[in-house]
C-alpha cells in the first residue's frame, strides 16, 4: 500500500499532514479521496494531534462508524456540538434536536417527525412533481446554464418554503441563511463570525415574526406550526427556536441541493451508467440512494465521548472528539465494491450513511429522496440530458460537501 508523502511546510510553519482530512482545499479540489483512502487502510481509526479545529479522532470506515452512532449515552452529539469545530467563548449557542441527548432529543424530534410521515410524502408528491416540471420546462435546451442555480437551489428553497409555510417571494432568504449557518470555515475568523452572528439573528427576528403570527391560530402541517402546538417546543427560548430552524434549514436545503447537483455531475463523469439509466427508467429509486452514497452532502457529524472507553482497540477518552467521516464510510471497499464509481444498479446502495445511522438518522431522509427521485423521473419523461460543459466551483469546507456552480447544457437523448 503506497503511503502519502509528508508534506513539508514553510520555514516557521507547522508542516502539512497529509492524513488531515479537515483541510478545506481537500473539499474545494475535490482531492479527499487519498487521505480517506489511506486512513481505511490503516484501519479507519486516527487521532489528528494538530489540526486547524484541534485534536480529534478519525473514524472512517463503516463499521465503526456505525459502532459510534449505535452508543449516543457513550459518545454525545450534545456535549460537544455536531462539527469538529469547537464552540468557543462568546459563539452563539444554538441549541437544536440534532445536538442533543436523549431524552430531550427524542421529544423535540417527536414534533417535527409528522411532516416527514409516508403519507405526508404522497400528499406533497403531487406538488414537488408539479414545481420540478415547470422547472424543467423553462430551462434552455442546448444553451450553458447553471444547473446549483437554477434547479439544485430553486427545487429545495422551494421546498422549504412551503415547509415553513415561508413567504413566497423572499424563499432566497433561506439559501443565503443557509449558506452561512453551514460553513464550519468561519469558525477560523472572528471578523466572519460575527458577520455570521448579525445575519443569524436576523434570520431569528425573521421566524419570529412568523411565529407571533401564527399563535393561537388552528393547527397546520408547516413546522412552524407543528412547534407551536407541541409540548416538547412550544416553550423554547429564541436561542433554541434558532437552533433548530437551522439544522431544519440546513438539513433540508443542503443535503438535497448537493445530491441534486450530484445527479447532474455525476452521471456526466460515467456515462456507461448514465445510459444504463436512460435505458431503465426503472432504476430511479436505487440510483437515487446510489447519488445520494457516492455525494455524501453532509461529509461528517461529531460526537464527543462522555467516559474512558475503548473503540476497536483504540483507548478514547473522556471528552476527547470524534469525527465521524460519512463521505469516507461511504468509499468503504469492504462494504461497497468498486466504492469510487456510480452504479446505478448497485445491489446495496441503500447501505449508505449519508443520512447518519441510528436515533439521529435524518428526519427529512424520505422527502430528500422524493426530490431527487421525482427530478430523475421528471427527467427521463422529457428524454433530457445533462451535458457539464465545465468544472464545478466546489465548496471548500468539511462539513457540507457540495457544488457552488455548476455550467451545464441540456440535450434530448
Amino acid at each position: 500500500m503506497a503511503t502519502l508523502a509528508t508534506e513539508t511546510g514553510t520555514p516557521g510553519t507547522p508542516a502539512v499532514d497529509p492524513l488531515d482530512v479537515s483541510r478545506p482545499e481537500l473539499y474545494r479540489d475535490d482531492t479527499w479521496h487519498a487521505p480517506f483512502r489511506e486512513l481505511r487502510a490503516r484501519g479507519g481509526i486516527h487521532y489528528h494531534e494538530n489540526t486547524a479545529f484541534g485534536p480529534f479522532w478519525s473514524i472512517s470506515t463503516y463499521k465503526p462508524l456505525v459502532q459510534v452512532e449505535s452508543l449516543p449515552e457513550i459518545f454525545s452529539s450534545e456535549a460537544g456540538g455536531i462539527t469538529i469545530a469547537d464552540i468557543a467563548e462568546g459563539d452563539i449557542k444554538m441549541p437544536m434536536f440534532i445536538a442533543m441527548d436523549r431524552p430531550k432529543h427524542t421529544d423535540q424530534r417527536r414534533t417535527v417527525a409528522p411532516a416527514f410521515t409516508p403519507s405526508e410524502m404522497v400528499r406533497m408528491s403531487d406538488n414537488i412533481r408539479m414545481r420540478t416540471a415547470e422547472i424543467l420546462d423553462s430551462l434552455p435546451v442546448g444553451q450553458e446554464f447553471d444547473w446549483v442555480d437554477q434547479v439544485s437551489i430553486e427545487l429545495t428553497t422551494q421546498m422549504l418554503a412551503l415547509l415553513f409555510d415561508f413567504p413566497w417571494e423572499e424563499r432566497r432568504k433561506l439559501t443565503y441563511w443557509s449558506d452561512w449557518a453551514g460553513d464550519i470555515e468561519i469558525a477560523k475568523d472572528p471578523v466572519r463570525k460575527e458577520e455570521r452572528r448579525q445575519i443569524l439573528f436576523e434570520c431569528a427576528a425573521y421566524f419570529g415574526n412568523l411565529w407571533q403570527g401564527r399563535l393561537g391560530k388552528e393547527p397546520r402541517p408547516d413546522l412552524i406550526s407543528m412547534m407551536i402546538h407541541s409540548d416538547a417546543m412550544s416553550h423554547m427560548d429564541q436561542m433554541e427556536f434558532l437552533g433548530n430552524l437551522i439544522l431544519l434549514i440546513v438539513g433540508g436545503n443542503d443535503t438535497t441541493r448537493n445530491s441534486m447537483s450530484a445527479y447532474a455531475w455525476g452521471l456526466n463523469q460515467f456515462p456507461d451508467e448514465r445510459a444504463k439509466l436512460e435505458a431503465n427508467p426503472g432504476l430511479i429509486h436505487n440510483a437515487t440512494q446510489e447519488i445520494i452514497r457516492w455525494q455524501t452532502p453532509l461529509a461528517h457529524m461529531r460526537r464527543t465521548a462522555t467516559q474512558d472507553t475503548e473503540l476497536d482497540g483504540h483507548k478514547i477518552r473522556e471528552g476527547d472528539k470524534l469525527g465521524l467521516w460519512y463521505i469516507s464510510a461511504n468509499r468503504d471497499e469492504s462494504v461497497f465494491q468498486d466504492a469510487d464509481r456510480i452504479i446505478v444498479d448497485r445491489e446495496n446502495a441503500r447501505r449508505h450513511l449519508a443520512f447518519g445511522h441510528g436515533i439521529h438518522r435524518c428526519v427529512g431522509a424520505r422527502l430528500a429522496e422524493l426530490q431527487i427521485g421525482v427530478l430523475m423521473e421528471e427527467m427521463a419523461k422529457r428524454r433530457l440530458r445533462v451535458n457539464v460543459t465545465g468544472e464545478p466551483e466546489r465548496v471548500a469546507a468539511c462539513f457540507v460537501h457540495g457544488y457552488k456552480k455548476l455550467p451545464v447544457e441540456l440535450s434530448h437523448y
